[in-house]
């Protein structure tokens, strides 16, 4: 069975829609559809029934599914163990929220290369609702995300919650931010928040759903935004970025999402180190709300969303 024309057929199901899924491929509606028919002749079975409003899996295509699953899963289990290179006896690929990659991530990395020197590890990029279908697929088996979405097969464990603080480019007072603030979109508790208990920034005029990166802009631009505070720690040391006093904070939680499958050495082993990496960011982050409180005596508690 072509591996292609499988990832094409769960994409389609996971869209509901050939031209999301060609938009996910990177490939014409019309590929999609050959594809599709492709896999119906060889099944002799129509998978999909077409509409103007998309496509919903027949029967069939229901049944299908999982074994296109399994297939799908079975065939990364062999490339990942066929590929190991020489010296390696295991591997690991790890998918993150794009937010997440920068000190966490990536601190990680180095924790499981200095506990598991044998481990070949792989690293995926992806927003939340890729990272569930690479998790389902075996692609990855592991995942780190702000949304955790349970499917069969999946466990999702908490990390920590992730401190969003208001942070300026320049030292400045709440309401002296103006037209320099920018709204960094969290997701919907965030926006709800922030729309009903933070009126006095108003409408700003850009928005960015960049997460993390949007310090970046931040800082180069002389803006402000709501960030995360282990992220942006050097950036308050090194002066290039300051806290806004009396702001409030918003917590946003993080989670990793395993396979059930996943061995269970290395579950143990990439878990205790990923907890204990997160504990130091933790103590990076409690710096950060220690220097907010400081310098907020009149907002010494307050958490956006729930605020009193």
């Amino acid at each position: 069975m072509d591996n292609l024309l499988l990832r094409t057929f769960l994409e389609v199901a996971s869209t509901g829609s050939f031209i999301n899924a060609s938009e996910r491929l990177f490939v014409t509606q019309s590929a999609v559809s050959l594809r599709i028919q492709r896999l119906e002749d060889s099944l002799g079975k129509p998978l999909f029934t077409r509409s103007k409003s998309g496509a919903e899996m027949t029967q069939a295509g229901r049944e299908f599914e999982r074994y296109a699953l399994s297939l799908i899963k079975i065939w990364e289990e062999a490339r990942q163990h066929v590929g190991l290179p020489d010296g390696y006896t295991k591997s690991l690929t790890i998918g993150a929220h794009y937010s997440l990659w920068p000190r966490l991530g990536f601190r990680w990395l180095d924790a499981l290369q200095e506990t598991m020197p044998a481990l070949n590890i792989r690293a995926e990029l992806g927003m939340p609702d890729r990272l569930i279908r690479y998790l389902t697929e075996g692609q990855i088996q592991v995942a780190l995300t702000y949304t955790p979405q349970l499917r069969a097969g999946l466990s999702a464990h908490k990390l920590a919650d992730e401190t969003l603080v208001l942070a300026s480019a320049r030292p400045a007072e709440m309401g002296e931010l103006g037209e320099d603030y920018v709204f960094v979109d969290w997701g919907p508790e965030f926006v709800q928040a922030h729309r009903l208990e933070l009126p006095e920034l108003g409408q700003p005029g850009l928005s960015l759903s960049l997460g993390a990166m949007s310090a970046e802009y931040v800082r180069g631009r002389g803006k402000a935004a709501y960030l995360p505070a282990r992220y942006i720690k050097p950036y308050l040391d090194d002066g290039s970025l300051h806290l806004v006093p009396d702001a409030p904070r918003f917590p946003f939680p993080i989670w990793s999402v395993w396979r059930d499958d996943i061995d269970e050495d290395i579950h143990g082993r990439a878990l205790a180190s990923l907890v204990a990496v997160q504990s130091q960011l933790s103590q990076m982050e409690g710096e950060v709300l220690q220097d907010l409180r400081m310098i907020s005596p009149s907002r010494n508690s307050e958490t956006l969303g729930n605020a009193g």
